[in-house]
């Protein structure tokens, strides 16, 4: 999900500065799936989701494709070329890999809220997808989407479509970010609550859990009974768009960590420190456990993005930052005209690697190393046609980069969420499509 984003205050906790070792990455497949890419809602859905996005301007809108999404002022007020409202509903955010994968070898992903908001998005559906990229035509195919619904009312909380039958869930409801599949059942971690779904594997909600930090329930400006006036830090603590952005489930123990996308904020209202928490939750209690640990963003990153275990205790985590596009082509200081130009490109897009195992005295998790996916080898010219730098090695400098998990000893699988129509990165002027590259990461994933 795209937002203006928060900046950390002068006051607030700094981390100190680290060297960590960078490990080499080199592309071993490149497949892509198409910004405009659309879904046909199911056949008993309310008429009113069959056209999605007519709430993302400041007044209603029914005429179809009418407005042309940009990347807003601050990143250069890019146009994208695809225009709201849509014609169903869009495939599109890619918001998270399940570790374990479907009986075909296909991924379970899921597509976020919508359009950024609980209040732009009560026409975007909710549903996960299993996809499958094949690296040697350079394409993704979509085997299967599954929409979210709430038949046996187990949401807490009045959703957007309360008075069908069906109740459809949607952008209004839950913001789901992250995804775990086990014993057929899928875990969803979502950012409005932050609450973690459990869900049959025909959509249907199973269960709904809040969030417990130290035996207390944290909640955010979007949590369903935020009351307006509230004050940051004191009346909610978990910032917008900062809930369950990762969420890994541990071999062995199948225990979910829930690893928050922004830092809490502290009673003044200021983001606590550069450090974000994660809490750890048992699937065969359907409870927390009470264990809580914290992941140190390094210097310039903003956020984290996926979260995904490769074995017992290790993991992997995206940090970023909240820049988009080639810093080759970066607007120049003072620029005025930012057209041809990224005025906040891409600095920090790493993958960590992390040892849950090992834990310091302040809780903090192990830092093993990481790669730059703003600095991808590609000696065997795997690169998309036209997506390649004509200098320099490959990059991935998308805003929100939301997918990562293991394949293989040596391969990762890595993915952007594309925040149709709102986000570029690859071209100036162009929607930023759902990219799908595997990485050849040997020396990473074996590092200790």
């Amino acid at each position: 999900m795209r937002l203006v984003p928060i900046l950390l205050a002068c006051g607030a906790a700094v981390s100190p500065a680290f060297a960590e070792k960078v490990f080499p990455a080199k592309l071993a497949g490149h497949a892509m799936l198409p910004a405009f890419t659309l879904v046909t809602p199911p056949a008993d859905a309310p008429r009113d989701l069959w056209m999605s996005g007519k709430f993302t301007g400041k007044t209603r809108n029914d005429a179809l494709m009418s407005v042309e999404g940009d990347v807003g002022k601050a990143y250069g007020g890019h146009k994208t070329g695809v225009s709201l409202p849509f014609p169903g509903q869009p495939v599109q955010g890619m918001s998270g890999f399940a570790m374990n994968r479907a009986d075909d070898g296909s991924w379970f992903t899921l597509t976020d809220n919508g359009f950024g908001t609980k209040l732009n998005s009560p026409d975007a559906m909710l549903y996960f997808h299993r996809m499958q990229p094949d690296f040697a035509s350079g394409k993704v195919e979509r085997l299967q989407t599954v929409f979210l619904r709430d038949p046996d009312h187990k949401v807490p909380f009045r959703i957007a479509n309360e008075a069908t039958e069906t109740r459809y869930l949607t952008g209004a409801d839950f913001d789901p970010e992250s995804i775990q599949f086990l014993n057929g059942e899928l875990w969803i971690g979502e950012e409005f609550g932050p609450n973690i779904l459990r869900v049959a594997a025909d959509g249907r909600v199973l269960s709904v859990h809040p969030t417990v930090l130290d035996g207390a329930v944290l909640t955010g400006p979007d949590t369903a009974g935020t009351a307006v006036p509230a004050q940051p830090g004191k009346d909610f603590r978990v910032q917008r768009s900062g809930g369950y952005e990762g969420m890994g489930l541990q071999p062995g123990s199948n225990l979910l960590w829930a690893m928050l996308e922004k830092p809490l904020l502290a009673e003044n209202g200021q983001p606590e420190g550069e450090f974000l928490w994660v809490m750890t939750f048992d699937t065969a209690k359907a409870d927390w456990t009470g264990d809580s640990y914290r992941f140190r963003l390094s210097d310039g990153a903003t956020a984290i993005g996926d979260f995904n275990f490769i074995d017992d205790t290790r993991a992997l985590v995206i940090e970023r930052d909240n820049g988009e596009g080639d810093a080759a082509h970066a607007c120049a200081e003072g620029a005025t005209d930012q057209s041809g130009c990224y005025p906040q490109p891409a600095r920090v897009k790493n993958i960590v690697l992390i040892d849950t195992g090992t834990v310091d005295p302040e809780g903090y998790l192990r830092r093993i190393g990481h790669i730059n996916l703003l600095d991808i080898a590609d000696p065997d010219g795997m690169a998309l046609a036209g997506m390649k730098p004509a200098e320099g090695n490959f990059t991935f400098p998308f805003f929100t980069i939301e997918d990562v998990a293991r394949v293989d000893d040596t391969h990762i699988l890595v993915a952007n969420d594309n925040n149709l129509p709102y986000s570029g990165g690859r071209e100036i002027g162009k929607a930023a499509n759902n990219e799908f590259i595997l990485l050849d990461v040997a020396e990473l994933l074996a590092a200790k």
